[in-house]
């Protein structure tokens, strides 16, 4: 058995080194060959000059530095196109997932003949109660949206069977949602609950902004609702405002009552104005997928590897 563990690298430069070690200890116990593929996706600190090191004193380590940030996504997807083991971990390199779980991870696999074990996350240390609160709600919002089951509470940190991971590498979308995708492809999956701990050093690279774009390319990947939310919102202002001329001409040829005036006027404009604006917006979103899916870029450019073409998985 070979197994391959993919750490996606942004400004870790202070947790590399104990990752790395942990790692090891961890991957040592499995009784595996192993690599570590350590995936640099930009990064402005020394991540890149550490990840060097550890490949210049272990053999174990590949490496992949892309020539800019392309996303945690793209950077996970570099890592698993790399990746030769017949089964592939993914684990993030803040140590907020526990590599030690690697190794139960690995037995849960063996033991109930799966091709997923992902890890379930019973508690999140070290994050705000915002960042709580709203990522529930979108795990069990895209749950509701989309006819595949994607877990609730997990991330990426996983591990994967060799047919799974081939299926993941044939997807050439470019907006990669990747614990989806992994729903999407079926086998069986089961987990394992854990605490998810604080950052051991530096800061989150998923601000706000990111989390939005991400929460988008989620449920806009795996779910056509928003279309169809866009259309009964059309038919459901197309009610209204049909109802609202009744009423007008009912008033003003039955009651006679009639003021003239523009505030009615206005608020209904405004209000139609919004709800297209909102639908276009909603279907600009879809269109701006599709076209860059069409454009055929590479989803990542590398700078330098270590990694031959001959030792990399086509």
């Amino acid at each position: 058995m070979r197994i391959s563990v993919v750490v996606p690298v942004y400004n870790e430069e202070g947790n590399l080194s104990e990752l790395h070690r942990r790692l090891l200890m961890t991957l040592a116990t499995t009784g595996a060959e192993t690599e570590l593929i350590y995936v640099n996706d930009g990064s402005r600190d020394g991540s890149m000059a550490l990840i060097r090191q550890m490949a210049d004193s272990d053999s174990h380590v590949r490496y992949i530095d892309l020539s800019r940030n392309f996303g945690h996504q793209v950077a996970v997807t570099a890592g698993l196109r790399a990746a030769t083991g017949n089964r592939v971990v993914i684990i993030d390199s803040d140590l907020q997932d526990p590599p030690e779980l690697i190794c139960e991870l690995n037995r849960s696999m063996d033991a109930d003949g799966l091709d997923v074990v992902y890890a379930r996350r019973r508690e999140r240390a070290g994050e705000s109660m915002f960042k709580r609160l709203t990522a529930k709600l979108f795990y069990r919002l895209l749950q509701r949206l989309t006819p595949i089951d994607i877990p609730v509470d997990t991330g990426d940190f996983r591990i994967m069977s060799r047919r799974v991971v081939d299926v993941l590498n044939r997807m050439p979308e470019q907006h990669r949602f990747i614990r989806g995708q992994v729903a999407w492809a079926g086998f069986a999956q089961g987990f394992v609950e854990y605490d998810r701990q604080g950052r051991n050093a530096g800061e989150s690279g998923y601000p706000l902004s990111k989390m939005l774009r991400f929460a988008m390319d989620g449920i806009t990947s795996f779910s056509d609702f928003p279309l169809r939310l866009a259309t009964m919102m059309g038919f459901t202002v197309s009610g209204i405002s049909f109802l609202l001329v009744l009423y007008a001409l009912y008033s003003r040829l039955v009651l006679k009552v009639y003021e003239p005036g523009w505030a009615s006027i206005m608020l209904s404009v405004l209000f139609i104005g919004g709800i297209q604006l909102i639908c276009v917006g909603i279907i600009g979103e879809y269109i701006g997928r599709i076209s860059d899916n069409v454009k055929g870029r590479p989803l990542y450019v590398v700078r330098e590897t270590n990694i031959t073409p001959s030792e990399a998985v086509q």
